[in-house]
């Protein structure tokens, strides 16, 4: 290999390789700074497309990651955090806030890369203060994408020699679609539009290549990066994937408008370089923030129609799992502290409602080894958890009320029945595991074991559900019901383990297997117990 090319092919993947770790450090350390209220703003900020687009803003500046944000923003359609129109909202802002980046880079600070990676080192593996070392992150990466970028930039000046490469500058030049395209699929494989936009800055800079090759590039890196999302929604739900779409075609239209008024374009930012003096790098930074902020501004008023025509594209019905509590109104524990105990309830009733279809769905997965019955059953008991706080801080709110003897009660029901269901969601949530890893490590358990399992499931499922219409009928009848099935689960369950030993001595079942199977088998047997605490809660307030 030539040693030239050999050191421009070594010092720009380098280079790349660092840009990437810095933008990942720097999103981390911000993230971690943060704990976990950035996908607190995305969940309470968005109650209209327009918040959404601020939402999508703030949080990718901090996150420095379109893709990350989307992503997010995937999960919580999914999960039913929020709609689709709300997500619209987030994924246009999200466009908005990764130009940051590109603008960090216009500020010409190269020569100072390392000192503020020493500082970032200093204040990361010298001090044991956690904030602290989270700034320690986000400087390091600070002073790495700089250092990066420079690295990348020595790279790249030998190719200016290159007959080939100015052939196809002349080429992209002269056919925009093709520019369109290489930055595309350069995006995609980085998958990373603040590494390829980083790069076009630095070829711009060095006069590689001009601003007609330059935006057709940058027209690419934008659509390219909505590569990471469509990953992040295969196999999620459809809500998912509509909003993975919606990323896309956001990019498409912005890139069929701009193409069109290209030559315009092309003399505004020119003019904007003239007038406000701006080096190559923040020139790209300004065409890279103006092609986001008109696309935003041109396609938001019609946020309600891009989310009609994917929905269009991606037919079909999809489980909603409203994360958020429906019932929980501040407003009764200050008017009546019965009522909003009332409340209170019909949460909790919600709460047991996804126990049981997580228990369903966790059943399914065991049958079929489908992945979508595993990711609703994550997904449900993620709702569990959810409702889990809000529901336990409303009841603290309540509890600093004057209640009478039986609220009183009432009230110390639901706080330990909230606290039964929480844990049934974590024991479903166990067997899941179990079963992802019995189907990864290709464990095997016995066409018998697993009858055994289906129908343990069975009872467990059913007296879940009869333990949650207990307590919504305080039906003394069906809790007694409940009582008398966890008997029968826990002779099943002593049952199938003499079972099992059986099969492991007459060498039937693996030791893998095994224990797995009596893994599942007390999970199941725990989650009788909280049903059973469940129902005798029912009868300790009617007594």
């Amino acid at each position: 290999m030539d040693v030239d090319v050999q050191k421009i092919l070594f010092e720009f993947l380098g280079g790349i390789g660092i840009f990437l770790f810095a933008i990942k450090s720097m999103g981390e350390g911000m993230q971690k700074f943060s704990g976990d209220k950035l996908r607190d703003i995305l969940d309470k900020f968005t109650t209209n497309p327009i918040m959404g687009i601020f939402a999508g803003m703030f949080v990718t500046m901090l996150i420095q990651s379109s893709s990350g944000t989307t992503v997010l923003t995937v999960g919580l359609v999914s999960a039913g955090f929020m709609s689709l129109k709300q997500a619209i909202g987030v994924i246009m802002g999200a466009n908005i806030g990764t130009t940051v980046t590109a603008f960090i880079i216009g500020f010409d600070i190269e020569a100072y890369a390392l000192p503020i990676l020493f500082i970032g080192s200093v204040l990361l593996f010298f001090s044991k203060n956690k904030k602290i070392n989270s700034i320690g992150q986000v400087i390091f990466g600070f002073g790495a994408l700089f250092f990066g970028l420079e690295l990348m930039g020595d790279g790249m000046k030998p190719l200016r020699s290159l007959e080939i490469f100015h052939d196809l500058t002349v080429s992209i030049s002269a056919n925009p679609l093709l520019g369109v395209v290489i930055g595309t699929v350069f995006t995609i494989i980085v998958q990373s539009s603040s590494a390829t936009i980083g790069i076009l800055q630095m070829m711009f800079s060095q006069g590689l290549i001009d601003l007609n090759a330059a935006l057709p590039l940058l027209f690419g890196d934008n659509i390219g990066t909505t590569i990471t999302a469509v990953l992040a929604s295969i196999g999620a739900s459809i809500a998912a994937k509509r909003a993975a779409l919606t990323h896309v075609m956001f990019n498409l239209i912005g890139t069929a408008i701009f193409l069109i008024i290209l030559p315009i374009f092309k003399y505004f930012i020119e003019s904007l370089q003239a007038h406000l003096y701006l080096n190559p790098e923040m020139t790209i930074a300004f065409a890279h923030g103006i092609f986001n902020v008109v696309n935003t501004i041109v396609q938001a008023p019609f946020i309600g129609a891009l989310a009609l025509l994917v929905t269009k594209v991606i037919p079909g019905e999809d489980l909603a799992i409203e994360y958020k509590a429906k019932h929980l109104d501040p407003i009764f524990i200050e008017q009546s502290p019965t009522i909003a105990l009332g409340q209170a309830k019909e949460e909790v009733l919600r709460m047991g409602q996804y126990a049981s279809l997580g228990l369903e769905e966790t059943r399914q997965f065991l049958m079929t080894n489908q992945q979508k019955h595993a990711q609703m059953a994550m997904q449900l008991e993620e709702a569990i958890n959810n409702l889990d706080r809000k529901i336990t801080d409303y009841l603290v709110l309540i509890s600093g009320k004057d209640m009478s003897q039986n609220d009183s009660r009432r009230h110390s029901i639901l706080m330990d029945t909230v606290r039964d269901i929480e844990r049934i969601g974590d024991h479903f949530e166990n067997i899941v595991e179990l079963i992802d890893y019995k189907n990864n490590n290709k464990v095997t358990i016995t066409e018998q074991a697993l009858e055994d399992l289906l129908e343990m499931f069975e009872i467990t499922l059913q007296n879940v559900k009869d333990a949650i219409d207990a307590l919504d009928d305080n039906d003394v009848v069906l809790a007694k019901k409940v009582l008398k099935s966890e008997e029968k689960i826990d002779r099943m369950e002593r049952t199938l383990r003499k079972k099992h030993i059986i099969r492991i001595n007459e060498g039937i079942c693996t030791g893998q297997g095994g224990i797995v199977y009596v893994d599942i088998i007390s999970n199941l047997e725990r989650i009788g117990d909280h049903s059973v605490n469940i129902a005798e809660a029912v009868l300790g307030y009617r007594q």
